[in-house]
Parts: structure tokens; C-alpha cells; sequence
């Protein structure tokens, strides 16, 4: 018996052992970034509490491919430090910045050493007194984690990619599709590239050549639903898969921050010097001569022409954009602009005109009156323009409660108001509405609506989808759709569509040293 026994204990501390030695052999990856896209037109500030940041394994819960019984989470010995991704809004405090960047440093400090950091970012954060936030991010991580450290990096492609971004990250990588429905799929694609790198012991991409492209344009000229940027996008996942090529990608930009590095970006990684090379130079010559051909997603008008034919259509539910107020491109949220104009048409004075629903605006007083009369109650105050009073003062409302919510991460507190034939939503916080619960969670029903106002630039997936007919209006705001309306001082030039006349720019591959060749 005693025999057996010490055989079982041998046999079990071979097997811890070979456990051991397995853990071991496991690379060491960190998980650290902040997201936030920042308008430098809006008057609002970012504060820290807007990152709902996260901290160890619960930065495990904002990917699905990190499940505990997942492929990629048994790869490797995951250390995450903190992730922290806002609504989009105005420049981030330098307090709040310098805050999150000492959270995350101190951790990657404490657990250090890596193999591996996934670096998730957005790429169009503006710092209140700092240019190119992402670029002194990365910079900063460097000094603490090392030169050796394999960074990859996810990205949105309306980030901006400096050339000390490009410099110090090693992998590279953005979304393919606007709207992001790739997003989490790109996310993942940073993932498995720095895995099998790693895995592979290849390491570092020997090459990687950065294009800077002089263009300059919103989100809904570049839609990769419509041409041309359906196509140009179409041979970006081709051109990564080439051999020798490890990943491809093309920025758009953030058109509305007032920075140098702000406009299109081509980059390419991968082993094959030439290969690379060329490919980097098709994409950027595909982005450019395309330029003349990016238009708006939808047909546009100024509000009262979005209006007039919304009103006159048969077309049900008719969606109007709110663009120059978006929250998710970073507007304030709160220009009452648009629902002070829609309020004076005599069309939805009655009760019975057309049904419009109005998604959003912030209004936390007149929350805490709707809140004391109830649903059914009737209420009367002001709503909006606490941030953005530029174009127009708060607005007053008058009307009915119909509805309560508690609890959503953004709002916090919504209460629909019936002012004549208008719902509007009213919010604690501002909040973004992009999906169908959104709406019928506050017993609202925007397929039988005549007209829908959302402060949204293109629709997301489910409003496009239930949408009959749409227009986009060209309304003020911090996010204005008219780049040409907004005082642009910083931006390198010439930008096309800014300088429509300029001449051919020098689209040729300019290879950036790897990160640990840094002096």
C-alpha cells in the first residue's frame, strides 16, 4: 500500500511539474489602452469617470473571444491592466488622461516583465493641452515595458496613426467596415497576430511602411456600404493575406480635431521589404484616387428642407440624422439647435400631427420634475445646452410624462416628455441611440413613428435596417458634417477636400525604424 502510494505522489508531482513547465512556457501578454474619439470644435470636456475603466480580470469581459474556456485565453498567461473605453465627447481632461496613463503604467510595472502587450485603442483621443495623445501613450508604455516587449495594436479606422504611434507599436492593425460591425473581429485579429508571432518565434515584423495621405473626411463620405470606399476597402483582408505580409490596413481620419497628425494613413507589416512596400503604396494611390468620388451615405439637406420632406413622405418610419450634434462622433450631446426648430413647426404643435420620436437630450432638472410627477403627470422646464449653448439656449418643455427608466449605463435616467406630437427622450447623462430596445424599452415604437430625429451621422445597423426612408441634415454642432464651416488652424495643408486644387502628394512607403532600433 505504501508503495502505491508513493508511486501515486511521484506521478502526481510529474504531472504538476509538467503543468508547471507548461505555464511557464506560456508567453506573458498584457492588456492595456484607453478609447475615446475627441471633438477639439466641442466646447466639452472628458472627464475620468466617462472611461468606465476596468481593472484585472474584468477587462476579460469586454472581449468575447477571452472567455475562460476559450482558444485564445489558454494561449497564453493574460495580464490585464486597465481598459477604459468613453462615449466620444470633447477633449479629455489633462487630469483625467494623466490619471488612467499612471493606472496603467503603475500595473504594467508591478507585473512586468512581457512577452506581449495588446494595446486597445481607438486612436482619435484629444488631451487638453497635449498633441497626439496615442503617440505619447504608447511612448510612455515603452519606457516602462521595454523595447523587446511585442506590441500589437487595435484600431478604428477613424483614428489617427502618427509616426511615433507607428514607431513604437510593432503590429498594427484597425476596422475594416464603417459601421464597425467588424470591430470585435479586429480586436481579435490584434490577438491572434501577436500570438502567432510569438508562438511562431518570428517576433517583430521586419518591415513596416507608414503613409501619410492628405485627405481628410467624416465618417459618412467614407461608408464602406457605398462606393468608393466599398471597394477600397474591399482589398484591404486580400492584401493582408498575401505571404510575407503580416496585416494591412487604412485609416480614414478624424476630421473633427484640429491636430497635424489628423488625416488618412496607410501601413503595412510584414517580412517581404518590397512586398510591403508595394502594397502599402497600391492602398494609399486606391484611397487617393478615389477622392473626388467620397460623397454623403444618404441624400443631405439643412433641417428645415429634412423636415419639409419627411413631412411630405408616405415612407414611415422617415429617419433624419442629427449630425452636427452626434454623441458617438464626439459632440456634446446637447445642442437644442435642432428640437428648438422642430418644436416651432406648426405641423407637430397638435397632438395629433405627425408622430416624431426625438432621441436626445440631456435635461437632468427636468428628470428630477418628471420624476416627482410620474408617468402620466405633466411637466415643464428646461432641457439641453448646459455644454453647447452656441446655436441655440436651453429649451423649454411642456408636456406629458409617458415614460420612466432607470439604470442605463449612459443616461442613467430617461423620461420620454409628448410635446404636441413629439416624443422627446430626455437624459441624465447624454446617451447615444443606436438600437431598437433603445426605444421600445421606453415604450416607444419607432417602425410605426412617421418621422425618427436621432443625433447619429449614418445609421447604425438597426436603424439603417428598419429605416424606410432616411436624409441626412446638415445641422451645427460640434461635429459639423460642412468641414468647411470649421475653423481649422493646426491641420497640415494642403487636405483635400480643403485644398480641392492641390497638387499629386508623394504617396511612396516610408519604412519606420522597428521599436527596439530606437535610440
Amino acid at each position: 500500500m505504501k508503495r502505491v502510494f508513493l508511486l501515486m505522489t511521484s506521478c502526481y508531482s510529474l504531472v504538476c511539474i509538467s503543468v508547471h513547465a507548461q505555464t511557464k512556457s506560456l508567453p506573458r501578454i498584457a492588456i492595456a489602452g484607453l478609447a475615446i474619439e475627441s471633438s477639439t470644435f466641442s466646447p466639452a470636456l472628458t472627464k475620468e469617470e466617462a472611461f468606465h475603466a476596468k481593472y484585472g480580470t474584468q477587462v476579460f469581459t469586454t472581449y468575447p473571444f477571452f472567455g475562460v474556456d476559450s482558444p485564445l485565453r489558454q494561449r497564453a498567461v493574460w495580464v490585464p491592466a486597465l481598459i477604459g473605453k468613453s462615449l466620444p465627447g470633447g477633449a479629455v481632461t489633462r487630469e483625467a488622461y494623466e490619471s488612467l496613463v499612471k493606472q496603467i503604467l503603475d500595473s504594467l510595472q508591478k507585473n512586468a516583465p512581457y512577452d506581449g502587450l495588446f494595446f486597445d485603442i481607438h486612436g482619435a483621443m484629444s488631451v487638453v493641452g497635449l498633441d497626439d495623445p496615442e503617440g505619447d501613450f504608447i511612448t510612455r508604455i515603452r519606457k516602462v515595458i521595454g523595447t523587446k516587449t511585442i506590441i500589437s495594436t487595435s484600431m478604428d479606422l477613424h483614428g489617427n496613426v502618427s509616426w511615433r504611434l507607428a514607431e513604437n507599436t510593432d503590429l498594427i492593425t484597425c476596422y475594416r467596415m464603417a459601421p464597425h460591425e467588424d470591430a470585435m473581429e479586429t480586436k481579435r485579429r490584434a490577438v491572434q497576430n501577436l500570438l502567432d508571432r510569438i508562438e511562431s518565434g518570428k517576433g517583430k515584423p521586419a518591415f513596416k511602411a507608414w503613409i501619410p495621405i492628405p485627405i481628410l473626411l467624416p465618417g459618412e463620405k467614407t461608408s464602406t456600404r457605398i462606393e468608393p470606399a466599398k471597394t477600397v476597402y474591399k482589398a484591404v483582408a486580400p492584401a493582408a493575406a498575401q505571404p510575407g505580409i503580416i496585416d494591412a490596413a487604412i485609416w480614414v481620419g478624424y476630421a473633427w480635431a484640429d491636430e497635424p497628425r489628423n488625416h488618412a494613413v496607410v501601413m503595412v507589416t510584414g517580412d517581404d521589404k518590397e512586398k510591403v512596400s508595394r502594397t502599402a503604396e497600391q492602398l494609399a494611390k486606391s484611397f487617393w484616387d478615389a477622392r473626388s468620388g467620397y460623397a454623403f451615405v444618404a441624400p443631405t439637406d439643412n433641417l428645415e428642407g429634412s423636415l419639409n420632406k419627411a413631412i411630405a413622405s408616405s415612407k414611415h418610419p422617415f429617419f433624419i440624422s442629427d449630425s452636427g450634434d452626434n454623441p458617438t462622433a464626439g459632440g456634446a450631446g446637447d445642442v437644442t439647435w435642432t428640437l428648438t426648430e422642430i418644436l416651432k413647426r406648426k405641423e407637430f404643435k397638435s397632438e395629433n400631427g405627425p408622430s416624431l420620436i426625438y432621441a436626445s437630450i440631456p435635461g437632468p432638472e427636468l428628470i428630477k420634475k418628471a420624476m416627482a410627477v410620474g408617468v402620466g403627470g405633466q411637466v415643464d422646464g428646461l432641457a439641453g445646452a448646459a455644454v453647447d449653448a452656441r446655436y441655440a439656449p436651453p429649451v423649454r418643455l411642456s408636456g406629458t410624462v409617458e415614460s420612466i427608466e432607470k439604470g442605463d449605463r449612459d443616461a442613467e435616467v430617461e423620461v420620454v416628455v409628448k410635446v404636441g406630437s413629439v416624443h422627446v427622450i430626455v437624459t441624465q447623462k447624454r446617451k447615444p441611440y443606436h438600437k431598437e430596445k433603445d426605444f421600445t424599452r421606453l415604450g416607444l415604437n419607432p417602425r410605426k413613428s412617421d418621422i425618427v430625429v436621432v443625433k447619429i451621422g449614418y445609421l447604425e445597423p438597426e436603424l439603417y435596417n428598419m429605416r424606410a426612408d432616411w436624409i441626412l441634415a446638415l445641422t451645427p454642432g460640434g461635429v459639423d458634417q460642412d468641414l468647411e464651416r470649421l475653423p481649422y488652424k493646426r491641420i497640415e495643408r494642403p487636405m483635400f477636400p480643403l485644398d480641392k486644387e492641390m497638387k499629386e502628394p508623394d504617396l511612396s512607403a516610408k519604412l519606420v525604424p522597428a521599436s527596439d532600433k530606437l535610440k
